[in-house]
């Protein structure tokens, strides 16, 4: 039996030798104080060492953003409630930036603008972490925009297409159903090999939970990430939204993946920064927004991009959403985007009210990048959508007062009215390739100029079944391909002639 000191004497060999490998050295703690705190925003001395955009640490854990730095002072942004964060509370510089995690464990999960889960699911297991601040890819590491991102909704792409790596404003008055298009592109990626990161900033709890529930019911939620920055949130957790959501999205654009960014959106976003800077002592601009908000957004939306194949081949999709005011596109913001992005889809509240959905205005839409992204069978057909249908616009106006119109300008009444019937599209219902293709090439030959709205309409709900039935290898060969030969179109037509003139019971059941 040993005794407590032959135990002593037994262990001091072996704490000596740890000693001596010892190497003791001084270190340096970064420490300040909160000088007066409110709004979401704090005001730090002493920390003279602090950099901007450096992640700050308060004594009760909650996170800050070194937002604005001088002198004398820092100015921070929190990212948490700081409830109990007083005038005079210490203040820790960390030396690192804000850092996400990102990976496929993401996937299918709804996060905060740190990564956090909202969703009541587990922690998540991240793969790494990343800087949620990135430098956008160079010139020489793109590659073209070519290929076709299909959002399902025809108007889109028949007459603003959309290629994978490009940047798409959204853009409208409150409530004309900008969110709407960009959850229907969502879905329409629920067979496709796209990942989709969603990212709200400043929007009511139930609106992201309606989009999320949405996406759940009618694509695929698997494939999706969800980061929320609610109004309720402190103001530093929206700012840092879009660019988190971008962060985990460039992580499958970096190992060669297609990836879709939705931000809802960019004007709120706008809003809360010159929030921030207006509480934080910044010089304001325009409309008291600070003179770099322009700068702001073009950071965030040129990492979106198509790589070369050197880096993988990887693409990322920006679609931003902006709200305008009484149509009023010439405004600060709005204009900022559109000279930031790609092109633009306008949606306009008089069309909105009239019914038509998505009531996307053609002529004062555009995609910079235009046909090149498009699948050949849907660009043959589309080449004089756009000015048939602007011309049976301005034809239209002239009959509501009751003018005398000739036979021609009748003919291309009904066809601008057939072309707007398939262009009128319900919500969550986005329609794949080969049910588009049928329906442009449908207008195409006039096959439904001398039709009623209600047979346009059953027709649009029955053709979709009809060719998967009846042709089923014309659609596996135009899926295959994305164009449309002389054999598959004559026979598409024949499948639309028999499903407009009701043959079999399959057309009665559709």
């Amino acid at each position: 039996m040993t005794t407590l000191k032959d135990d002593i004497a037994a262990w001091l060999p072996e704490a000596k030798d740890k000693l001596e490998g010892l190497t003791v050295a001084p270190k340096l703690d970064h420490v300040g104080t909160v000088s007066h705190i409110g709004d979401g925003v704090a005001v730090v001395v002493s920390l003279p060492r602090t950099r901007l955009d450096e992640l700050l640490m308060f004594s009760d854990g909650t996170l800050g953003l070194a937002f604005r730095v001088d002198e004398t002072s820092v100015g921070c942004a929190l990212l948490g409630g700081g409830d109990g964060i007083r005038a005079g509370s210490q203040v820790h510089g960390t030396g690192q930036v804000i850092r996400v995690p990102v990976g496929e464990a993401l996937l299918g999960r709804v996060v905060d603008s740190l990564g956090q889960p909202l969703d009541g699911g587990a922690a998540v297991e991240a793969e790494r972490q990343d800087p949620i601040e990135r430098p956008a890819p160079g010139i020489v590491d793109r590659d073209l925009v070519t290929q076709p991102l299909m959002t399902g909704i025809n108007v889109i792409d028949a007459m603003i297409p959309l290629g994978r790596g490009q940047r798409e404003l959204i853009i409208g008055d409150r409530k004309t159903g900008k969110t709407a298009i960009a959850v229907d592109t969502i879905i329409n990626q629920r067979d496709s090999d796209v990942i989709c990161i969603y990212a709200a900033i400043g929007q009511k709890a139930s609106a992201v939970n309606q989009v999320v529930e949405a996406v759940r019911e009618h694509g695929a939620i698997d494939h999706c990430i969800f980061v929320v920055g609610e109004a309720d949130m402190p103001p530093g957790a929206q700012w840092v939204t879009p660019y988190t959501a971008c962060t985990m999205a460039e992580y499958f654009r970096d190992r060669g993946q297609d990836a879709l960014l939705i931000i809802d959106d960019l004007t709120k976003h706008a809003i809360v920064y010159r929030q921030l800077s207006l509480l934080l002592r910044k010089p304001p601009g325009r409309e008291a927004y600070p003179g770099d908000v322009f700068y702001i957004h073009a950071r965030l939306l040129e990492r979106a991009a198509k790589l070369n194949k050197e880096l993988g081949g990887g693409s990322l999709t920006a679609l931003p959403i902006a709200e305008t005011q009484a149509g009023n596109l010439t405004a600060y913001i709005p204009t900022n985007l559109i000279s930031i992005t790609d092109g633009q889809i306008y949606l306009e509240p008089k069309l909105f009210y009239e019914g038509h959905k998505p009531a996307v205005n053609v002529g004062m839409s555009v995609s910079r990048v235009g046909g090149q992204t498009q699948a050949p069978a849907i660009k043959g057909l589309a080449k004089r959508l756009k000015l048939d249908y602007a011309q049976f616009l301005e034809l239209e106006v002239f009959t509501r007062f009751g003018a005398m119109v000739d036979e021609r300008s009748k003919k291309a009444i009904a066809h601008g009215r057939s072309i707007r019937a398939i262009l009128t599209q319900p919500e969550y219902k986005p329609q794949p390739m080969q049910v588009e293709v049928a329906l442009l090439l449908a207008v195409h030959e006039g096959r439904l100029d001398d039709k009623s709205a209600e047979d346009i309409a059953a027709f649009k709900a029955a053709i979709g079944g009809w060719i998967e039935t009846h042709i089923p290898r014309t659609v596996a060969r135009i899926l295959q391909t994305g164009d449309l030969s002389e054999e598959d179109r004559a026979d598409l037509l024949s499948a639309i002639d028999a499903c407009l003139a009701g043959s079999g019971d399959e057309a009665e059941a559709g």
